[in-house]
């Protein structure tokens, strides 16, 4: 187990900048979010930009994930849109092409996963057919993974279609499950009342591949800075050791960008000593 920093919480910073900083602080994992700034898919230098990456991810000894939840990299206007919920068929086209592109970059990176989630269903159809409509496109992009080697991590979403590891069961029921992994968010379980937090690491050990940490308060989907939400994190830690994860627990601060630097500065020194024993 090893603790790194998601790039969403440092957007003002180069993406260079950022992974170097985080190395410095001492994390041994950075969780790429591919945005405007950063493996930018619409940018003509982005092959040599990750060629690059790899490089300075081998020099500092760093592991990787490859994260998809920027807000408005493909639609300026609707954040997260389009998705693979979306009404229209060319939209979920535009969101699969985004997600092999992140495949392609986790295979070139050595990552452990690329994270990925549903999406919010903005129209008035019935739970089990948009269900029916995400698992056609992972199914698809299942495929794509499995030929390049890379593994996928599923993030149930408070608002999304898939919020809670009730819905993800369902979910599991109509994909290869065999091949669809988990990003737990222990956040999100304490959010939306999935608790004791330790009880679901143990029930979904096996299929963990990422997870994602931060603080927050029931019913509030706020990612907030260790000790300022509800969240009690020894026994979380000593479930994860329990289990014998093995994989990167990665700081989630997406709105503390503005002041990056101290966030991740702050987090590594509350959670330094859960990853010292």
């Amino acid at each position: 187990m090893y603790l790194g920093y998601n790039t969403n919480g440092l957007a003002h910073h180069d993406l260079f900048g950022a992974v170097a900083l985080l190395a410095d602080l001492g994390y041994r994992g950075v969780a790429v979010t591919i945005d405007h700034a950063a493996l930018n898919p619409h940018r003509k230098d982005r092959l040599g930009e990750l060629k690059r990456l790899r490089q300075l991810l081998d020099q500092r000894d760093m592991r990787s994930v490859v994260e998809t939840g920027a807000r408005y990299l493909l639609d300026p206007w609707h954040k997260h849109e389009p998705t693979l919920v979306s009404a229209d068929p060319a939209a979920r086209a535009r969101r699969i092409k985004f997600y092999e592109y992140a495949i392609d970059c986790a295979a070139e990176l050595g990552s452990d996963c690329v994270s990925l989630w549903s999406g919010t269903l903005r129209e008035a159809i019935d739970f089990d057919a948009a269900l029916h409509r995400l698992a056609a496109g992972l199914t698809e992009l299942l495929d794509y993974a499995a030929e390049r080697g890379v593994v996928l991590g599923f993030e149930p979403e408070p608002g999304m279609l898939v919020d809670s590891m009730v819905r993800f069961e369902q979910l599991l029921g109509l994909v290869d499950a065999s091949r669809l992994r988990l990003t737990l968010d222990v956040g999100h379980l304490h959010c939306q009342g999935e608790t004791p937090i330790a009880q679901y690491v143990h029930l979904w050990a096996s299929r963990m591949v990422n997870v994602h940490l931060e603080d927050m308060r029931a019913a509030a989907h706020e990612h907030l800075m260790f000790g300022e939400g509800e969240i009690e994190f020894p026994p979380v830690f000593e479930a994860l050791r329990q289990v014998g994860y093995e994989g990167g627990v990665y700081v989630e601060l997406s709105r503390h960008g503005h002041v990056g630097p101290e966030a991740a500065r702050r987090a590594i020194e509350f959670l330094r000593p859960f990853f010292s024993s």
